[in-house]
């Protein structure tokens, strides 16, 4: 959410924040506004794919700040899309400008896109450093206010809607929380900061009734929109007056349509006497053969002002004391899950992605840096999401194979019928390996926290177009290296300062390779949906050396990968990095060997014997890659709509049939 305007208007008046020195205190933090802050106004590499390395570094960085000065976070993220679709349109606006802002980074232009994995990152290292964190089923605004009320603590965010909610301990806005620069002494560390009240804006508006902000939110317009006769009202509302109501400015005209509203507001004792008025000039405006729009307006506004109401008793206090979840209500449309996944979802065990496909039948697809000439980099991935599809929305007949329809039939039916569990892990298993088109024999010989990657990049080199060079799959590859030794404290390090020369620097001028942008965001959304595919089947291929359902994110870094690959395309062998004998050398051609093993397309009839066919030629496949039946509404390259629970599960073969 967010009011417009609204964040300007405050933190331009410093009568409206007050200096803190933030420790030794609960704060419950916007999970979503905090990673997005972290990572765009820090510098991080968007170009070139995300440095997930550096990033939890840095949030590493942060958590340990916040423990030095005793405050115990506790960390809230959104989750899908509000089932009630009010806020669709808005989400459709944001997801086509960030569509143009990737294609603007990708020509070398300014541009703000967060890499597709940035969010399993931060999970990952809150879950390796013990932060307690819940993932809503949709936005999580009012679940945090909620919190933080019953609490009697601060939110630490991003979000102006937070300038509306009553909060007793206030909003802390990431813009004035300053965690790089630790103050007092040893044994009293303190974050330097700045705190907002309603108490204190009130004040600044004659003592106006805090009842009455929500109305301010409403009229201003936020990420649900605004009634729209509310431009009519608003051109009512007589602006010569607005400074006579006892309000800041006096007398004068109002700085912002923010302030304007504010002193118009102020003059009104609470909502009711508001709302009368405007009935009252609504009504004026109608004419006496129209009267009545007025309460229709009103009416309107009282339903809107609900997004603000907050409860004294936190939906969310039961999960962080005891585990528990508290009974479905605002988002009833995942109260079909099953338990487990119901505590998978909480736990940020099951992505955006397959919550909004179980509840919306519609995914809103992340924007990449990438050749914006050619097919969306979803494409090459689109086989993994129906699989997701097929098992949420139980319709599994019009899966990629008869083997694989089968599966995902066993797996499917078991789910809804809160029997997850129950089905044995070589079901699970299977259905995996059958999406990704690999045998378990083709990945015996590699490390178990590297087999669900180098699945995954085995079903990329078979589906990517164009098709990936081989410096490109090397330097990939390579990169997986440097982040297995580097995390897992391996020996054989001595070769990684001199891969991290290869890395491409900030400020160099030369632009990024679009080529080799477009296949790398093409695996990382192959790696994403196989995930959300590991995740939704209970993690039958696990992670163990960081924890049973996290992938290593140091297996990507995109400065190494691109830099890695300039290297290797000017000619230079894999010898010259990393020499055969070694530990490195080794571990890299078992893991090269492997990929092309598992990018031969695994014989349906024959699944786990190890027999394998090669994949038809890709010629065939350029017709359905951009479109298909699953089209959005506007949502353009950005977005697949699952109109009915059939249309996102077609095979390619059957699309162009059609």
């Amino acid at each position: 959410m967010g009011v417009q305007g609204l964040t300007t208007y405050v933190e331009s008046n410093r009568n409206f924040l007050q200096d803190v020195r933030f420790r030794d205190s609960r704060l419950v933090i916007d999970g979503c506004s905090l990673y997005f802050r972290l990572y765009f106004n820090y510098g991080f590499d968007q170009q070139h794919g995300g440095d997930y390395d550096a990033f939890a570094s840095f949030l590493n960085e942060f958590l340990s700040a916040l423990e030095t000065c005793n405050i115990k976070p506790y960390v809230v993220l959104d989750g899908g899309m509000d089932p009630s679709d009010k806020k669709f349109a808005t989400l459709r606006q944001r997801l086509q400008s960030r569509i143009k802002e990737a294609d603007s980074i990708c020509h070398g232009r300014n541009g703000s896109v967060l890499p597709i994995l940035v969010r399993k990152v931060f999970i990952q290292v809150l879950n390796q450093r013990g932060i307690p964190l819940v993932q809503c089923p949709a936005e999580a605004d009012w679940e945090i206010a909620c919190l933080a009320r019953q609490w009697n603590c601060p939110v630490l965010t991003n979000d102006s809607d937070f300038y509306i909610f009553d909060l007793p301990a206030g909003y802390l806005p990431l813009h004035f929380f300053q965690w790089t620069n630790l103050n007092g002494k040893a044994s009293q560390r303190y974050i330097p900061s700045r705190c907002y009240t309603t108490n204190n804006l009130c004040r600044c508006f004659g003592g106006m009734n805090r009842e009455l902000l929500p109305l301010c939110a409403v009229l201003t317009g936020n990420d649900y929109g605004a009634p729209k006769e509310t431009e009519t009202l608003l051109a009512l509302v007589d602006v010569s007056a607005l400074g006579r109501g006892g309000g800041r400015g006096r007398g004068k005209a109002p700085a912002s349509r923010v302030e304007g509203i504010l002193i118009w507001l102020s003059s009104f004792p609470n909502v009711t006497e508001a709302l009368k008025e405007v009935s009252r000039l609504m009504d004026g405006a109608a004419g006496a053969g129209r009267r009545g729009q007025g309460g229709g307006l009103s009416s309107k506004l009282l339903a809107a002002m609900q997004e603000y109401n907050i409860k004294a008793q936190s939906p969310l206090a039961p999960w962080f004391s005891k585990g528990t979840l508290a009974p479905k209500g605002k988002t009833s449309g995942l109260a079909q899950l099953p338990e487990c996944l119901s505590l998978a979802a909480a736990r940020g065990q099951l992505s955006p992605l397959a919550l909004d496909a179980f509840v919306m039948q519609r995914v809103l697809l992340i924007p990449q840096v990438e050749n914006s000439k050619l097919a969306s980099s979803h494409c090459s991935s689109r086989p993994i999401r129906q699989a997701v599809y097929g098992i949420l929305l139980q319709k599994a007949e019009n899966t990629a194979s008869p083997a694989s329809g089968a599966l995902l039939a066993k797996a499917g039916q078991v789910q809804i019928k809160n029997q997850v569990e129950s089905a044995p892990a070589a079901v699970r298993l299977g259905v995996l390996f059958e999406v990704l088109g690999v045998t378990q024999s083709a990945l015996a010989p590699v490390p178990l926290n590297l087999q669900l990657a180098v699945a995954v990049t085995g079903f990329w080199l078979r589906e990517a177009t164009p098709a990936p060079s081989q410096p490109l799959l090397q330097a990939l590859v390579i990169g997986m290296i440097y982040g297995e030794l580097t995390s897992n404290n391996q020996p054989g390090r001595g070769f990684l300062s001199a891969l991290d020369r290869q890395r491409v620097r900030s400020g160099e001028r030369r632009g990024v390779d679009v080529g080799a942008a477009h296949c790398l965001s093409q695996w990382q959304s192959c790696l994403w949906s196989a995930l959300c595919l590991n995740q939704l089947l209970l993690v039958p291929l696990p992670e163990p050396n960081v924890s049973l359902y996290e992938l290593d994110f140091l297996l990507f870094s995109g400065t190494l990968v691109h830099g890695l690959f300039r290297y290797l395309k000017g000619g230079w062998p894999v010898e010259s990095l990393l020499p055969g004998g070694s530990l490195s050398g080794q571990l890299c051609f078992c893991l090269l060997d492997a990929v092309k093993d598992c990018s031969l397309k695994t014989n349906p009839s024959s699944f786990g014997s190890g027999k394998k066919k090669r994949g038809r030629g890709r010629g065939r496949r350029g017709r359905g890659r951009r479109g298909g039946r699953g089209r959005s509404q506007g949502g353009g390259r950005g977005s697949e709509e699952i109109n009915n629970r059939f249309a996102l599960l077609m095979s390619e073969e059957e699309e162009e049939e059609d």
